[in-house]
């Protein structure tokens, strides 16, 4: 879709409504990773994972109402139901590390996934990857491992849980590339909430701890502020070009810090900042780079978890 430099309704123009959505989309998905990291001072990841994934889909199956049989019908349900998992595993893992790291941290480990989507795409999608963008990956890594610090009095072995988490949400990315060339995203997305909702149900006798009221509200919080994230992403890159608003999203870096300082009392150190502008940096360059190489460019950034 070519951006159009204002909308047919009147109003504020495509591209400033486009921003403004990716905008909004980084804020909805971090105060949902707040109240995760909030309820894992008390309930196990696993009742967390299914808080969110239950309520997504409770609120999808509300929009969609009567057509949410239609919705389900799928053309690749092997790739839907393989692609759901990757997105369930990406938040079981990344839940489990918001236990033991700061917002900032963890959001900007995340910031590898788009990286490893990048490598990915060529033996699994046949893209042709030029040098550029291969040294910015490289890069991106290098700013992930100042981030981390192997080796260093500070490295935590929680930081795998991220790690591990940005690699599953790359193949996530690759299977939502398939399956954008022929399923609808309505589709993809409720099978994302109800896959995640079915399994997550399953392993709930893995670890359950009876919520109170509080409690309750903040796992009913969790699946509605992801279902209107993926809403907002959704719109946003309705509106407006993948390259121009894909970077915005990176605003999630600044609300992860915003919030793990005034409400866990977080302060990022010097070298994750450092690195979490490194991985920033090469991130925003591949995207500059899809630009310029199409005119209708994938965005490499995940609709967030």
């Amino acid at each position: 879709m070519t951006t159009e430099v204002s909308s047919r309704e009147g109003g504020l123009p495509d591209a400033v409504k486009g921003i403004l959505w990716m905008l909004l989309t980084a804020a909805l998905f971090m105060v949902m990773d707040v109240i995760a990291k909030w309820l894992s001072e008390s309930y196990p990841t696993n009742q967390i994972t299914w808080g969110r994934f239950f309520f997504h889909a409770l609120f999808l199956g509300l929009y969609l109402n009567h057509r949410l049989l239609a919705t389900l019908r799928s053309n690749r349900l092997g790739l839907q139901l393989t692609r759901s998992c990757f997105m369930l595993a990406t938040n079981f893992l990344f839940f489990t590390g918001l236990a033991y790291l700061g917002l900032a941290e963890i959001t900007a480990i995340m910031y590898v996934a788009p990286l490893v989507t990048t490598l990915l795409a060529v033996p699994l999608l046949g893209e042709v990857v030029g040098w550029r963008r291969i040294a910015s990956v490289i890069v991106g890594f290098i700013g992930a491992l100042i981030i981390i610090r192997p080796g260093s009095e500070s490295l935590s072995w929680a930081v795998l849980f991220p790690l591990a988490a940005a690699f599953s949400h790359a193949a996530y990315q690759i299977t939502t590339r398939m399956l954008s060339r022929s399923e609808g995203s309505l589709t993809t997305l409720a099978y994302t909430a109800l896959v995640g909702a079915v399994i997550s149900t399953l392993a709930l006798p893995l670890g359950w701890e009876t919520p109170d009221l509080v409690g309750w509200l903040g796992l009913m919080g969790m699946g509605l502020f992801g279902c209107l994230g993926h809403f907002t992403f959704i719109r946003a890159f309705t509106v407006a070009d993948a390259a121009l608003v894909s970077p915005f999203a990176y605003t999630s870096l600044l609300w992860a810090s915003l919030f793990g300082y005034f409400i866990f009392a977080e302060v990022p150190d010097f070298w994750t900042i450092v690195g979490a502008a490194v991985v920033a940096g090469s991130g925003l360059y591949i995207v500059h780079r899809e630009r310029q190489r199409l005119r209708h460019p994938v965005s490499p950034w995940r609709p967030s978890r």
